[in-house]
């Protein structure tokens, strides 16, 4: 399965560690743009603009399977799922895909909102992703 990791750029050496492990699973895997680059840098804002990674992520959705939100705690916020990885999952949930999240739906100002869109919740286990 081609599945494509939507996550907040905080999370690059997750998305690293998390795209190794469901190669060895056997699936095809994109990542965020320069997510190796970027580790340790703080430079994912003027990259937005720059490269227009919104759009750029957004074709790489259409041609996936599915999505895995890897949704981790930031910023004191368990299971955090930000705004460019809500709209990720949102784009994705349009185009039918499955929608996989990492960890259950955080408690956030939008939480229906991601309960409506049915993700499937794999609770850390990448062997669910089917």
């Amino acid at each position: 399965m081609k599945i494509i990791i939507c996550a907040s750029m905080t999370f690059e050496k997750e998305i690293l560690e998390t795209q190794k492990e469901l190669v060895k699973l056997g699936h095809i895997v994109e990542m965020p743009y320069f997510t190796e680059k970027l580790i340790g840098k703080d430079a994912h804002d003027e990259l937005k603009f720059e490269k227009d990674l919104i759009k750029h992520y957004f074709k790489e959705i259409k041609k996936s399977d599915a999505a895995l939100i890897l949704n981790l705690e930031k910023n004191e916020i368990k299971n955090y799922i930000g705004g460019n990885t809500f709209l990720e999952m949102s784009f994705a949930y349009v185009l039918e895909k499955k929608i996989f999240l990492y960890n259950p739906i955080p408690k956030m100002s939008y939480t229906s909102e991601i309960q409506a869109m049915r993700p499937i919740i794999i609770n850390g286990d990448l062997s669910k992703i089917k």
